[in-house]
């Protein structure tokens, strides 16, 4: 659940490490204003990244719904495929997505803050299919892939930023290819839990409230260069939309 640059300028791609060795150019895109005044508790302290880097921690916060979560996004992967993660992701999510691709594939995990490009590099170092690399979101990536699936980002980036990011990644993704996006989502009026995560957006995830009001599709400069598909899961709180390029 993770985030990315608020400052839109071109950078160069990156070049994926391998899992054991975290990747370190030269110029590393600086953090984002709103990453460190926003979420510095959660992906940038050493308490962050030591108490929420547990499924256990990961699975409470979605609500008991973290392994469905997962399988949801991954059900709409291939083995076989290249996939790009673009942000780093607690828990066990990178190591599920290239279990679900097989030794035939291939996964690279991008993240803007090099402390979580260290930790994801640790918890995936044994896995050859993985790579791991430091590079910004919201900036188009120096391949295309066949599909990217991007878990839990877009709650946690200001509107502008939200548009770079969906941009970029429909940019990333080869034609025929698809970008998956799960998230947060606006809750059915009756859900229980609509009071309570009303709290959880006003002051703790300020730009999630967003996603309740507006689709992801809607994000896209032109979202007429893909094929929306949405569904939404447990009561309307988390969403899953598939982005689809049309083959050449």
């Amino acid at each position: 659940m993770r985030r990315s640059n608020q400052a839109l300028v071109d950078r160069p791609a990156p070049t994926p490490s391998s899992a054991g060795t975290p990747h370190r150019p030269a110029a590393p895109p600086p953090l984002p204003d709103y990453l460190r005044d926003t979420y510095t508790w959660a992906y940038l302290s050493d308490f962050g990244t030591r108490f929420f880097d547990h499924q256990l921690v990961v699975n409470t916060i979605l609500w008991g719904n973290a392994r469905r979560l997962i399988r949801w996004a991954c059900s709409a992967l291939r083995p076989g495929q290249t996939v790009l993660q673009p942000a780093a992701v607690y828990g066990s999510f990178s190591r599920d997505v290239a279990a679900t691709l097989g030794p035939q594939g291939q996964l690279t995990v991008c993240d803007v803050a090099p402390v979580q490009v260290a930790l994801t590099t640790r918890k995936v170092a044994d896995l050859s299919t993985v790579t791991v690399g430091l590079h910004d979101a919201s900036q188009p990536h120096g391949e295309a892939f066949d599909a990217i699936v991007c878990f839990f980002l877009l709650h946690e980036v200001p509107d502008p930023v939200k548009t770079a990011i969906v941009d970029a990644l429909l940019a990333s993704v080869k034609p025929g290819g698809s970008v998956i996006f799960v998230d947060y989502h606006q809750t059915a009026p009756w859900h229980p839990l609509r009071p309570v995560m009303a709290g959880v957006f006003r002051f703790l995830e300020p730009f999630a409230q967003a996603l309740c009001r507006r689709d992801i599709r809607d994000y896209a400069s032109n979202p007429q260069q893909a094929e929306w598909r949405k569904e939404t899961r447990f009561g309307g709180l988390y969403q899953r939309v598939i982005a689809t390029r049309p083959p050449t």
